[in-house]
């Protein structure tokens, strides 16, 4: 089962999302040195905006699943002997108050439109995961239960994102045929979708995440999330070069070519980060790149990534190269 987010908000990316982000075009940029900041940033915005992208498509699969659902009850009611079932089927499924309120919602299908996603080429799936989701605990207990509400229905479908779509590989095919930017985002925009349930079922109107999660609270105080990642970007760009031979000189056992680039690419952007923003504790810096290590890189990269980027924001502290406000860690 999908461990999703324990708390979430009705946005898409958090700073974590957002530094993965950054590093994946940095290290598309350390493996293409040919790779402009500009391209670089172009990149950057792709990426962000296609989990957005993902949201809207894994969240358009209610109506599908629905009609998938309806479809099967008509055609068994044609039958020319049906059962008592057949003839009386259980339609407290197929008439869930969601899939309407998605299905006929002008924004939503604007955007769907717009953005080209739709669920129409890949029947076979939609039959798969209803397949699936009919014969679970969790669906069935849905449909035992007397009466109907949208409070029941959205827990039905938060149910479905959570168990159905994580392991599929099916569903890994169909996405990666139809972006290369969603490969790591399906389990956050499953979040999302989660939490979209739990909205509408308070009664609220479907609503385009904001994007950046800055952009729910703005603070004239606080740096927004777009402006940050953009910046940690430019910093670890423009200093690549200059903090490489740093990282491969700093310990003994380790040859330049034998680093491996993932964590050579953590490495600088961690320092890039201390360098960018003055304010930012240093043990929260090291903390984000040695827990992006453990998704990305080798299972030794977590002490090394640690190690070697405290002692270099350090070296680089006292050098006057980076500058920090405030307690060191």
């Amino acid at each position: 089962m999908l461990s999703l987010h324990k708390k979430l908000l009705r946005t898409m990316l958090n700073r974590r999302i957002l530094r993965i982000k950054a590093f994946k075009v940095l290290y598309s940029y350390a493996e293409n040195p040919s790779m402009t900041l500009a391209e670089a940033e172009s990149q950057l915005e792709i990426s962000c905006e296609a989990t957005r992208s993902l949201y809207l498509f894994m969240l358009s699969i209610i109506p599908y699943i629905t009609r998938e659902a309806a479809e099967r009850i008509e055609n068994a009611r044609k039958k020319f002997n049906p059962s008592e079932e057949e003839k009386n089927p259980n339609l407290k499924f197929v008439s869930n108050g969601i899939a309407p309120l998605l299905e006929g919602d002008p924004d939503l299908n604007k955007l769907l439109s717009r953005r080209k996603l739709s669920w129409e080429p890949y029947d076979a799936f939609i039959r798969e995961t209803y397949d699936s989701m009919s014969k679970k605990d969790y669906f069935k207990e849905y449909m035992s239960e007397p009466g109907s509400s949208l409070t029941g229905d959205a827990s039905l479908f938060i149910k479905m994102f959570e168990e159905e779509f994580v392991d599929s590989k099916e569903l890994e095919k169909i996405l990666e045929d139809m972006s290369i930017w969603w490969n790591d985002d399906l389990a956050y925009s499953l979040g999302v979708c989660c939490d979209t349930m739990k909205s509408v079922a308070k009664g609220n109107r479907w609503e385009l995440p904001p994007l950046y999660r800055s952009d729910m609270v703005p603070s004239k105080s606080k740096e927004s999330d777009k402006a940050f990642v953009t910046k940690l970007l430019r910093t670890s760009y423009s200093c690549y070069d200059k903090y490489f031979p740093l990282v491969a000189s700093s310990t003994d056992q380790w040859q330049e070519d034998r680093l491996f680039t993932t964590d050579t690419v953590l490495i600088i952007m961690g320092l890039g980060e201390a360098k960018a923003f003055p304010d930012m504790p240093v043990r929260v810096t090291i903390n984000e790149y040695v827990e992006i290590s453990k998704y990305y890189s080798t299972p030794k990269s977590r002490s090394f990534v640690n190690g070697i980027l405290d002692r270099l924001i350090r070296q680089l502290v006292e050098s006057g190269e980076i500058v920090k406000t405030g307690i060191f860690d």
